[in-house]
């Protein structure tokens, strides 16, 4: 058998430090403790009968720890470690485990059936003593895990070069496989596919098939309730690809199309509205005995064939719904998939694609992408020299259901190098994803922010729904107008310079109210209810509790601008940080909330809006998103939105933003820029061609004056960095 080139796996299942700031209450003074990520600050003093206003912690200025700069670790794995069989099955199964099955030895020319767990905790390979009707052997399956300790396995190809069809399951938690009774029309027997479970049901799209491996354009779906395959619709021709289900729709990047390229562009199919494609189930029909599988007793073999059905070559209608396709020409973080091991994975709202190391590709060639589904805009992450060591060769990629954690599985080339089995599955690369801004997927389902164009998965429900989205409506409006609100917090004025720290007061005057500073400039008041605030937000539940001033007075001061605070409370009220006309109009006021949910150690509302300020950076806020993303100690944030200053550096200095930052955040921010940095303008570009304008980085046909901030030996030109050019999109 032929040497086949490893490819990925293509089913995708889905889915601090302490400060402290001192107040003065009269003459005595006493401490709020805060934390970053983790404990919450809290208050213990007993409240005075005369307070009526509790000032909260103001934002801590930023630490100055050493740098915290996320990379992704690898570890060695121990035990039975499995060779890199090519076009086997790895899948993130739950409870730190990765299973693998099947896949064909490179170097013996032999195709398997066994099963192989990683345990994440100890790192330890091991062979799984399987069960009952126990598959035959095949590579280019897919492995697809439902209701969460069930690895559904469909198709392949076995020893004998024949095409399988079949449906196989392994219960994991008894290691003990079974075949269902499937009733309809069992599509053609398929290699290197696509899978995906939305709605309990199976999407088979695409693969290859027949001895002149025809390549599929087929989409059919096996109902998982009554075990009844659907008819077969014509989609796309595409091998080797990979599919997701996001927002109401059925969606494949990837792989390899009919001229035997690999594609560069993105396909989708709408799935809602559409009963015969899964959203009322399909009863079937049993299929005739000509079509059952082979009866067995105690299964079959190893190394025996499964059943193949061919197509009867009907021609196949188009799949109902709507169909679109997107293709992606060119453009700065548009990743160039003729080059490298490429793996694609869905998460959170965005395709990501990794670029490892390759004998041909180094690591500076590499990166971590991520395309938005929404707004379908390619972002750079992440550089390849910043995740990836050039010592190993990855092979496989799996992520977790959450779409929070990925592991990436291969080899350390350094330590085997001269032997003739290279390629064992011996290492294991962790990476956070929550670390590059993305949500999870959970979160992207109780959140607009990822579903401000596509439909939601929960169509027809409210957006927000419960106490908070009924009270939202009557939000900052005074009681006499029959609100009901029954708290008052005041802030800073949004003209005052965002607080570096907390000044220690001298003692207030009888016209203003205390805890506040002397010369404090308050904010008009913001009418919210307190039942809210202590519902959703764990900090003022515990102060309250303990019947601080706030208890008493029924007011709290929080010394942050205004229209951050006002957006911070309507978040209580809403559970969402979209772009509101009146409550959070402004990316700025994003920044402002990081700020708190980091100082009031809110995890979710800190992932909200890292991952809203790393999409929406621009020239007006990449430096406040820089400035706030330092204070939090968002170190992948704060990179990104330096980055962005500076292939941006002409316009982002003359914005308000960069005018606003402190003496010291602009050395700071200058001084992003390496050692030897210089400032290259007009007519020196226009002498860049003698150095090599292809080596440099430099566009030869622009025809605009350009202006590049040159780090050592590299130049980034601002017109090929552009971040709000369409990324060379053509729609069909």
């Amino acid at each position: 058998m032929a040497r086949q080139p490893p490819s990925t796996p293509s089913n995708v299942t889905g889915a601090s430090a302490s400060v402290f700031s001192q107040f003065q209450e009269g003459g005595s003074s006493w401490n709020v403790s805060g934390s970053h990520r983790g404990s919450n600050p809290i208050a213990s003093p007993s409240p005075l009968k005369n307070q009526n206003t509790y000032l909260m912690p103001t934002s801590p200025a930023k630490s100055r720890r050493g740098s915290t700069d996320y990379r992704p670790t690898v570890k060695k794995a121990l035990g039975n470690v499995p060779a890199c069989l090519v076009n086997a099955s790895v899948t993130y199964c739950g409870n730190d485990q990765i299973y693998a099955f099947g896949g064909f030895d490179q170097y013996t020319d032999e195709v398997y059936n066994h099963v192989l767990r990683l345990n994440l905790n100890t790192l330890r390979w091991e062979l799984v003593d399987n069960y009952g009707d126990i598959p035959g052997v095949r590579m280019g399956h897919t492995a697809s895990l439902y209701q969460g300790d069930k690895l559904i396995v469909f198709g392949g190809e076995n020893e004998h070069r024949e095409y399988l069809s079949d449906i196989v399951i392994l219960d994991i938690p008894t290691s003990t496989w079974t075949q269902p009774d499937v009733r309809g029309p069992i599509p053609r027997g398929r290699a290197r596919h696509a899978a995906v479970i939305y709605e309990d049901k199976l999407f088979i799209i695409g693969g290859v098939t027949g001895e002149n491996n025809i390549i599929l354009d087929d989409l059919c779906y096996l109902d998982l309730k009554t075990w009844t395959w659907s008819r077969t619709w014509s989609f796309t021709a595409r091998f080797d690809h990979t599919a997701w289900v996001w927002g109401g729709r059925l969606w494949i990047f990837g792989g390899l199309g009919p001229d035997m390229e690999r594609t560069t562009d993105i396909w989708w199919l709408d799935l809602k509205g559409s009963p015969s494609l899964g959203i009322s189930s399909s009863q079937g029909t049993p299929f005739s005995p000509s079509q059952q599988l082979s009866g067995r007793s105690g299964g079959y073999a190893a190394n025996s064939a499964s059943v193949q059905v061919r197509s009867l070559g009907r021609r196949k209608p188009i799949a109902p719904g709507a169909i679109s396709s997107l293709r992606f020409h060119s453009g700065p973080h548009v990743p160039a998939l003729l080059s490298g091991t490429h793996f694609h994975v869905y998460s959170s709202g965005v395709l990501l694609d990794l670029i490892t190391p390759s004998e041909t590709v180094r690591p500076y060639e590499c990166n971590l992408s991520s395309l938005e589904l929404d707004s379908l805009r390619w972002q750079r992450l992440a550089e390849g020299q910043e995740v990836f060591n050039p010592a190993y060769r990855w092979h496989y990629c799996t992520i977790n259901e959450n779409g929070t954690k990925a592991w990436l599985l291969g080899s350390d080339i350094a330590t085997v190098q001269g032997s003739s089995d290279d390629n064992h599955l011996s290492e294991v690369m962790f990476i956070d994803l929550e670390k590059y801004g993305l949500l999870g997927n959970d979160l992207v389902a109780e959140t607009s922010e990822q579903n401000r164009i596509l439909a939601s998965e929960r169509q027809g429900s409210p957006l927000h729904s419960g106490l908070g989205s009924d009270l939202a409506a009557v939000f900052d409006q005074p009681p006499e107008s029959g609100s009901g609100t029954d708290f008052i917090v005041t802030a800073n004025r949004d003209d005052q310079e965002y607080p570096e720290e907390v000044s220690e007061p001298s003692s207030p005057s009888p016209s203003q109210p205390a805890f506040l500073p002397p010369n404090a400039a308050t904010s008009p008041p913001i009418h919210v209810h307190r039942i809210i605030l202590q519902v959703r937000w764990p900090h003022f539940k515990r102060l309250y509790s303990a019947q601080m001033a706030e208890y008493h007075t029924k007011r709290m001061h929080i010394p942050e601008p205004y229209s951050v605070v006002r957006a911070f409370l309507y978040y209580l009220y809403t559970d969402s940080i979209s772009g509101h006309p009146e409550y959070c109009p402004d990316i700025i006021d994003v920044a402002g909330m990081l700020v708190m949910a980091n100082l009031y150690d809110m995890p979710k509302l800190r992932l909200l809006c890292v991952n809203r300020l790393s999409r929406e950076l621009d020239i007006e806020n990449a430096a406040i998103v820089w400035e706030r993303a330092g204070r939090t100690n968002e170190e992948w944030l704060r990179r990104r939105a330096a980055q962005f200053c500076m292939t941006h550096w002409g316009r982002v200095v003359r914005t308000e933003g960069f005018k606003s930052l402190s003496r010291q955040s602009l050395i700071e921010l200058c001084e992003v820029v390496d050692m030897e940095g210089r400032i290259v303008a007009g007519p020196e570009l226009e002498m860049a061609g003698a150095l090599g304008a292809d080596g440099l980085g430099l566009s030869r046909d622009s025809k605009r004056p350009r202006l590049a901030i040159v780090g050592g030996n590299a130049v980034d030109d601002v017109d090929e960095l552009e971040g709000d050019e369409d990324d060379g999109m053509e729609l069909s």
